[in-house]
């Protein structure tokens, strides 16, 4: 294990942030804003994502310099289980530094919570 990283939001917070339109561009990649777009942007889902991408940055130690927000995407496999796609700077980093990682996203109607483990390629 490299870092961990954790976050947790409050729903309110991204509701009202997500009155901004240019809120879901600034945060969500394409594949992100398609998945979501279909389901009408469930406000919970959208801040677990969020919050992921919070904890995703913190698991690196770097916080989010050199990427954004739309350069990190999580989706969801036919069970639901999360999984990144990165892309641009993000992805450059991942690759370079050979990290994996393990995610855990879960919300209530009040906030939302992630959980992000970074491991070395070579350590598993």
């Amino acid at each position: 294990m490299i870092e961990i990283g954790l976050d947790t939001v409050e729903i309110s917070r991204i509701e009202k942030a997500m009155k901004n339109k240019n809120f879901l561009n600034f945060i969500l990649g394409e594949e992100e804003y398609d998945f979501f777009g279909k389901k009408g942007f469930p406000l919970q889902s959208v801040a677990a994502n969020f919050c992921c991408k919070e904890a995703f940055s913190k698991s690196i130690s770097t916080g989010f310099r050199n990427f954004n927000f739309r350069n990190v995407q999580i989706l969801r496999n036919e069970l639901g289980k999360p999984f990144f796609i990165f892309s641009g700077n993000a992805l450059k980093i991942v690759k370079e530094n050979k990290y994996k990682f393990s995610l855990s996203i879960t919300h209530t109607k009040n906030y939302a919570t992630a959980v992000v483990i970074c491991f070395k390629e070579e350590n598993l």
